[in-house]
């Protein structure tokens, strides 16, 4: 099954300053992630933020906050997104089907969303080179749980020229700018 960028969104999920540190290979996970927001954004594809605790946890990072600061943007406390009723009165309200998840950590707020989207009927895609956690042991089980559950796992370069579709226009040469 193809995905389109119709009915589509990105979730920046739990991107945070204080955690961010802390998780395995973060400095390569944020040039994958700014890659990816900037080639959803070259796409036109809106994107929904989420914070885990700000109190505990901070703001998201710099860089990419910058490059989301014009979405809208949601403080949790649930783990999975679709917990939290503003977050899902808005993914509701603009009518997605599809969700393009990437961020921190996977095994809990990024793969419970990813299962409870699933469950609700929208197919969420997981972008297994844009999520981490400080344990790679436990980034490799979320990916293996969620391949379990039937959900999505590819990668920023993947989803980014599959959602392009076609060479040779500007929204191609972006991308292909961006992934070099």
């Amino acid at each position: 099954m193809r995905i389109l960028k119709d009915n589509t969104v990105g979730l920046v999920v739990d991107i945070q300053e204080r955690l961010f540190p802390h998780i395995h290979e973060h400095e390569q996970l944020k040039k994958n992630i700014e890659i990816l927001v900037e080639g959803l954004k070259a796409l036109g594809v809106p994107m929904l933020v989420t914070e885990q605790y700000k109190k505990g946890l901070g703001e998201t990072i710099p860089g990419v906050a910058e490059k989301v600061a014009d979405c809208p943007a949601f403080e949790k406390t649930a783990f999975s997104c679709c917990d939290d009723e503003p977050f899902m009165h808005k993914f509701e309200e603009e009518g997605y089907k599809t969700a393009i998840l990437f961020g921190i950590e996977a095994h809990i707020c990024l793969m419970q969303t990813a299962i409870d989207l699933k469950t609700e009927g929208y197919r969420p895609i997981v972008i297994e080179d844009c999520v981490g956690s400080r344990n790679p042991e436990n980034k490799r089980i979320a990916i293996n749980r969620l391949l379990q559950e039937g959900i999505i796992v590819t990668s920023y370069e993947s989803i980014l020229f599959e959602l392009c579709r076609f060479a040779g226009s500007d929204t191609f040469k972006a991308i292909s700018k961006l992934v070099k």
